[in-house]
């Protein structure tokens, strides 16, 4: 029999430390997100199934957690994406005609972890940009996205650009179905060169010529010019290059000591980005911090087919490799029925302080917190003084 207090695989508490420091990066980050003119919401965990999985979410299909509604008898599920739901809010609730700029931070739940040592509860930190469709917004969602690792205290950072486009420019034209499709993008993925060799049996001389370098289009800017000379001359590629070059020239100039790279072949989330996207990593990271691009379909099932450009992270991973900051400044109070002494209590309180109060019986507990200062009664009256 299983203990009652065990948590099911890849769940788990987080504890007071770890929860403070969580908590904190939290503020920071929506406050990054208002000094951009963001405006937060907060979506239900808890959606019909059909709103969540509709249009670009059915990828999430296997992701999602299900149950009947006892109240309706429909399906439910358990959001594993909130982009989703951003775009259900920005096209029925708020229906704007202008530019729409939206964060949230919140829970989402996973069937399966995404890695050994993943959790199935991610803590979504995203923002999302609705109504315009130029590369101002695509840059504007990258530097938000700089700049919320960097309000993490994290340095060294390298963002990967690409572009979903360029796939598309390649495959143009090739007799290339749905199944077909997702096996040359699960070996791109890979870098499986022998698996699409195979996939490009019958396709067009200049279709597997392409397909075959972009395995090799990934490192720093020699990339671009390797990819204007060895793909097809389509116009589909040679905007998504350009518009390569443009972003990159612009964070280089807002972001001065970070590495750009760019990888052509990178098809993470191929269905689901219409556009360029990205991906930032930190020093000796495997996993990347946060991930973003263009969807622009992700309104048009809910009948607003908006342009849209966001990016999300997970909190929990990220506070996990922020440094480590030392615990919190309180005041260590004695336990009173002093009137003066509550009152000094509540005034520093309000003023900001933290300020425990040793019960009666009890030693005070300062795990989380570093007591260096302590409330005494001095010449009658209430007053701090160094520990």
């Amino acid at each position: 029999m299983l203990s009652a207090w065990l948590l099911p695989e890849h769940i788990a508490d987080v504890l007071p430390a770890d929860a403070r420091r969580i908590e904190e990066l939290r503020r920071r980050l929506l406050d990054r997100a208002r000094g951009y003119g963001f405006e937060l919401v907060m979506p239900p965990l808890l959606e019909h199934l059909e709103s969540l999985l509709s249009g670009t979410g059915r990828e999430l299909d296997l992701k999602t957690f299900k149950l009947v509604d006892q109240l309706s008898g429909r399906t439910l599920g358990l959001r594993a994406d909130t982009t989703p739901q951003a775009a259900r809010i920005d096209a029925h609730l708020l229906n704007r005609e202008g530019v729409t700029r939206l964060c949230y931070c919140g829970p989402v739940l996973h069937t399966r972890p995404s890695g050994l040592n993943a959790t199935r509860e991610p803590l979504q930190f995203g923002a999302e940009i609705f109504g315009h469709g130029g590369l101002e917004a695509d840059l504007e969602v990258a530097e938000l996205a700089l700049d919320c690792l960097h309000a993490a205290r994290l340095s060294d950072l390298t963002i990967d650009l690409a572009d979903a486009r360029v796939l598309r420019g390649v495959l143009a034209g090739a007799p290339v179905d749905a199944s077909r499709l997702q096996d040359v993008v699960a070996a791109l993925s890979e870098k499986d060169a022998s698996a699409l060799e195979a996939l490009a049996v019958g396709l067009p001389d200049e279709t597997r010529h392409g397909l075959r370098a972009l395995l090799r289009l990934y490192g720093g800017d020699e990339v671009l010019a390797a990819a204007r000379s060895e793909l097809p001359q389509r116009s589909l590629i040679t905007a998504a290059i350009e518009q390569l070059e443009w972003t990159a020239r612009h964070l280089r100039a807002a972001f001065p000591g970070l590495a750009i790279g760019f990888d052509l072949s990178d098809m993470s989330g191929y269905a689901y980005y219409s556009g360029l996207r990205f991906a930032v990593y930190g020093a000796g990271s495997a996993d990347a911090l946060a991930r973003g691009g263009r969807y622009d379909e992700v309104g048009a099932v809910f009948g607003r087919n908006r342009p849209a450009v966001g990016f999300s992270l997970d909190l929990k991973a990220l506070a996990d490799l922020a440094p480590a900051v030392g615990a919190g400044r309180a005041i260590r109070a004695p336990w009173g029925d002093d009137a003066a002494l509550r009152a000094a209590v509540r005034r520093l309180r309000e003023a900001g302080e933290t300020v425990i109060a040793a019960l009666p019986g009890h030693e005070v507990e300062t795990q989380a917190f570093e007591c260096d200062r302590e409330l005494v009664l001095l010449d009658g009256q209430w007053q701090l003084r160094a520990c």
